[in-house]
């Protein structure tokens, strides 16, 4: 599966558009106590144990959105938007979500 965050793929033509396609992860409210927990894990500003998680559900997001590309029978996916947020929940404790979403073509 290609995929880029610019609406065309050089060398590429897009002969049909499929339509968007998403992928969430979320890391639960445990992931900022493990982080703060583990605080001894940071070296020169960057924690490895949380920059992991991050990329792990990056991973998982994108792994959804190829997913869901393929279904609609894409072969790329162009126009890539990867988002970053906090959410509140009850109680005080706080998760992040990794959003990804992007258009669903098939190129030759």
């Amino acid at each position: 599966m290609l995929k880029s965050t610019t609406p065309i793929l050089e060398g590429r033509r897009i002969t049909h558009y499929h339509g968007i396609v998403t992928g969430e992860a979320i890391l639960g409210a445990n992931i900022f106590r493990d982080f703060f927990a583990g605080i001894r894990d940071i070296v020169g500003g960057r924690s490895a144990a949380y920059e992991k998680e991050l990329r792990k559900a990056r991973e998982v997001a994108f792994a959804e959105m190829e997913a869901q590309a393929r279904q609609l029978g894409a072969n790329a996916i162009v126009g890539i938007d990867i988002d970053y947020e906090t959410l509140s929940v009850g109680g005080g404790g706080n998760m992040l979500m990794v959003s990804v979403s992007g258009t669903a073509v098939t190129v030759t």
